[in-house]
């Protein structure tokens, strides 16, 4: 029978994470299916749902979390950083050995995918696969780049920028990019070699689809595999079940 579990997280910051999961009794092997969701988002939507339900299938455990500032978590966007996404990261894989499951299986969406990556980097041997959907590997640069040297500066001076979207209006600190350094996307593709399948839409007008073609030639990892999809866009739902399938088949390989 298959169960399922409502969490909340409580950080040594007193900020909370808000989660849930899903496991059969004597399934999984020591290991979770953990589901990183994107900016602005929350951890249960379509595509966490059809992951969900193709764990299920198998038997393995499955997990979702908000992170801070987003969902039932606590938290604002104005104060997200990459650090603190993998504070959050962190926190979950303490609370999932506490159950027993010390490997995670990721699947990282848009911001959730720079968190797989990064994730699976800083903690070889506890991360043996990853899947990433329309990764966004230049999460904390991506808007600076983008801007004019004035409003760079502007951001820089001010401490806060407004950003919108079509699914979001929040405040961001100049702090996420003072972390660029820290997180350095060469220092990604020198020494990132966790095996992953990526898939991403050649519609996608929010990260493209050439970071991704980029991130093949150029990183040293030899295991990595692209699936492009022609008339796909960011969020990719349509291929939600065709994706959660060949993440899990991937996965399958490792357990």
């Amino acid at each position: 029978m298959r169960r399922t579990e409502s969490i909340r997280l409580t950080l040594p910051s007193e900020d909370w994470l808000q989660g849930q999961s899903s496991w059969t009794e004597a399934g999984g092997d020591g290991f979770v299916v953990l589901f990183l969701h994107g900016f602005g988002s929350v951890r249960w939507g379509e595509k966490p749902q059809a992951l969900e339900a193709a764990c299920a299938r198998r038997a393995w455990p499955f997990a979702t979390f908000d992170f801070r500032g987003h969902g039932e978590s606590s938290g604002t966007l104005r104060a997200l950083r990459g650090s603190r996404l993998l504070e959050d990261l962190e926190a979950i894989r303490q609370w999932a050995d506490q159950r027993g499951w010390r490997r995670l299986f990721l699947v990282g969406s848009s911001m959730g995918a720079w968190v797989a990556t990064w994730g699976a980097m800083l903690n070889p041997g506890v991360v043996p696969a990853v899947a990433l959907i329309a990764p966004g590997l230049h999460f904390l640069t991506a808007r600076y780049e983008r801007m004019s040297p004035e409003d760079r500066a502007q951001w820089e001076r001010e401490g806060v920028y407004l950003f919108t979207s079509h699914w979001v209006q929040a405040e961001l600190e100049f702090g996420l990019v003072q972390e660029r350094e820290r997180f350095d996307h060469q220092r990604l593709l020198m020494h990132y070699v966790t095996p992953t399948l990526i898939f991403h839409g050649l519609r996608d007008d929010i990260v493209s689809w050439e970071r991704s073609v980029a991130f093949m030639r150029e990183a040293a990892n030899a295991h990595l595999e692209l699936r492009l999809y022609k008339d796909g866009d960011h969020r990719l739902v349509e291929y939600k079940e065709e994706m959660a399938e060949a993440a899990c088949e991937l996965f399958a390989r490792y357990v």
